[in-house]
């Protein structure tokens, strides 16, 4: 999987993954503060935001001795973006069928 947003919509597929983007949104925090809401190892955690860092959703810094991680939002604008268009079809389809079948009850009332 190499496409950008593939890459994006496989992180965020997980809810621990969509849970410290959640946390990211309030500000920075360091892997240990982001491990603390959840019953895993910082080395899980750690896995966690790797797979963040490669979809790009989030970046992290050098401070001193602890690396924060921040969210990248404008990442998320072409997945959005993607969904919005596909909801514009749906909503479009389930229009036309709506009407249909208001068409077919007005000719079946007797």
């Amino acid at each position: 999987m190499t496409d950008e947003l593939s890459l994006v919509f496989s992180a965020l597929a997980d809810p621990t993954r969509r849970a410290i983007l959640e946390r990211l949104a309030h500000g920075e925090a360091t892997v240990n503060q982001l491990a603390e809401p959840f019953a895993m190892t910082q080395q899980a955690i750690s896995k966690h935001l790797k797979v963040l860092e490669r979809a790009r959703l989030i970046s992290r810094a050098r401070s001193a001795q602890a690396r924060p991680c921040a969210l990248e939002a404008v990442r998320l604008d072409p997945a959005a973006d993607w969904i919005a268009r596909h909801r514009r079809v749906w909503a479009d389809r389930h229009d036309r069928l709506e009407q249909h079948l208001a068409t077919l009850r007005e000719g079946a009332t007797p």
